[in-house]
């Protein structure tokens, strides 16, 4: 089997998280990191982009990172009920939907169909694989409603004008991601959004022209310390990367601290996050005062 930029699953190593769990549990803060688990908040982030279509300057895109629905009971039904306060134009899962990464997948897919039903967008829902996931979800994720992406593209449109959506299979563990295939057919210098499970591929991302590349997988750290910050990230690339906004030349991105979590289902210092990310156009003032 193909092995990706990041082949070691941390997650595999049972003893780590009986260890930490145990940890947690003895000096008290088990329960607390739970709470912060059950606890997502919503994250507004505004990109400006000199290449953005006009028609689609205020788009807004509903960024679910890391769901992984199953890690606790009542977070399914957390996570929906603060979706259902939540509009936007287009939603994007960028991978893990589930909590393991191994036995059987269907236990997820109750709890993915109960956040789902809350997703309030005007042009759907588009996904990907994470390392997380088993090719065998994403047939049950389409019956869900979303519209799986293979290393394949998606154009939206307004107009005459378009945006096009590229999603990539998981790089980070399985290696399945192929950007240039996904990219054929793709318009040269049309506007491009990436999604792809981790921050790993940014440099070849860049280099196909892509504008705003969206990611998830470190979870933020998810345990993190005051002032050091993550414990660990498990992506091989800059840290600089690994949560927030960034920018790498011309290209922009957000990797997000991700819905849900791994290993353990605790937060410390690194709450969980629903992104709300809006594109804008960088001259689109100067040209609606010429129109006045």
């Amino acid at each position: 089997m193909t092995r990706g930029r990041g082949s070691f699953h941390f997650e595999n190593v049972h003893f780590l998280r009986m260890l930490l769990r145990t940890t947690l549990k003895l000096t008290g803060l088990l329960a607390r990191g739970e709470r912060n688990a059950l606890n997502p908040m919503v994250r507004e982030i505004c990109f400006t982009f000199d290449s953005l279509p006009e028609s689609f300057c205020g788009y807004k895109i509903l960024h679910l990172s890391d769901i992984h629905a199953d890690s606790l009971p009542g977070f399914a039904e957390v996570v929906a009920d603060r979706l259902s306060r939540l509009q936007a134009d287009l939603c994007v899962l960028t991978g893990d939907y589930r909590f393991e990464i191994y036995g059987p997948c269907h236990n997820v897919y109750r709890h993915m169909e109960t956040i789902l039903a809350r997703v309030n967008t005007r042009d759907g829902i588009v996904g990907i694989l994470g390392n997380h996931d088993f090719a065998e979800e994403a047939p049950v994720l389409e019956h869900l409603g979303v519209k799986m992406l293979i290393n394949e593209t998606v154009a939206l449109h307004r107009g005459l004008e378009t945006l096009w959506v590229i999603g990539l299979d998981d790089p980070h563990y399985y290696g399945c991601d192929d950007l240039p295939g996904a990219l054929r057919g793709v318009p040269a210098q049309s506007f491009r959004i990436l999604l792809v499970h981790t921050p790993e591929l940014i440099p070849e991302a860049a280099a196909s022209g892509v504008n705003l590349y969206l990611c998830g997988h470190t979870h933020g750290g998810q345990i993190c310390l005051p002032v050091v910050g993550p414990l660990l990230v498990n992506a091989n690339c800059p840290r600089r990367y690994t949560q927030g906004a960034w920018q790498y030349a011309q290209m922009k991105g957000y990797t997000s601290a991700g819905v849900g979590a791994s290993l353990l289902p605790v937060r410390f210092f690194c709450p969980p996050e629903i992104g709300i990310i809006e594109l804008r156009c960088a001259n689109h003032g100067k040209r609606r005062d010429q129109h006045v």
